[in-house]
């Protein structure tokens, strides 16, 4: 405890008045000047200054507010405590708004990590690679889709045999992928847990993996896990940025990565979604 609280001591300038724990890896720190801060323990080795720098980088491009980061130390990420409140239809379509002047807001590549974000960071408890490339088509597969998937084959969780309709569509993303994009600076991993709805009516976006790619892999994560308004998120991004046709055919190529990701982490029932969505891809 003594280490814990030397750690936000030292990030915020202020000493802690009480703690309350929220998690295994999250817990509430109010400072003795009143503000409530959370600090969170990372998964592994450079995963804090990961995140930290994540959140830095989706903050400058003022699209969607992120908490205040206070900074990192060690495997420990120091933020404001978000004051959360109900969703609603005029603050999902904030959402989309903003998120469309996040992407635009562009990567110097496909894969490129934030600033001052190491190369090897996570997407959840997951190792994520974060190696540029010019060639989306390439770089997704070659990045994102078959290493998660020589992993799931390793383990059993995908059956060898299964494991080829998966590759076939890495073999034709080029003409699956649609029309060339500029590189856009996602949040990575952008379910509806990372989606904190603020009491002020403003959307807060929590613990990113965060890097350069394709814009439709955001939106493709948001509709896999689902998200309160959709629709509304989704008309928001219009108004600011119109998606290429064929983007809601292509959701399945993008749901790819994090279903491979959550094979890993969870099993067989995410490896069968991931065969249904490749599939999907390669039928559309």
């Amino acid at each position: 405890m003594t280490a814990r609280t030397d750690v936000v001591a030292r990030l915020t300038g202020r000493a802690v008045r009480a703690w309350r724990p929220m998690s295994g890896e999250l817990t509430e720190a109010t400072l003795d000047d009143g503000r409530v801060v959370v600090v969170k323990r990372a998964p592994g080795p450079g995963a804090a200054r990961a995140e930290a720098a994540g959140l830095r980088w989706l903050a400058d491009a003022g699209g969607v507010r992120v908490p205040v980061v206070h900074g990192h130390e060690g495997d420990r990420l120091v933020v404001d405590r978000v004051a959360e409140g109900p969703p609603s239809r005029k603050a999902a379509e904030r959402f989309g708004r903003g998120l469309a002047h996040l992407h635009a807001a562009g990567a110097p590549a496909f894969g490129a990590p934030p600033p001052g974000g190491p190369a090897e960071a996570f997407i959840g408890l997951a190792p994520m690679r974060n190696e540029p490339d010019d060639d989306w088509p390439r770089w997704y597969a070659g990045q994102r889709v078959l290493p998660y998937l020589r992993r799931a084959v390793d383990e059993g969780t995908v059956r060898p045999g299964e494991a080829a309709v998966v590759e076939r569509v890495c073999e034709r993303l080029p003409a699956l992928a649609g029309p060339a994009e500029p590189p856009a600076r996602l949040h990575g991993d952008l379910w509806n847990g990372n989606v904190l709805w603020g009491a002020d009516g403003h959307v807060r976006l929590i613990d990113p993996a965060a890097h350069g790619g394709h814009r439709e892999t955001d939106l493709a994560m948001l509709r896999l896990f689902g998200c309160p308004y959709l629709d509304a998120v989704v008309a928001g991004y219009q108004q600011v940025a119109p998606l290429a046709d064929g983007w809601a055919a292509r959701v399945g190529v993008h749901q790819l990565f994090p279903l491979l990701v959550h094979a890993v982490l969870f099993g067989r029932g995410y490896a069968e979604q991931t065969l249904s969505a490749a599939r999907a891809a390669l039928s559309g």
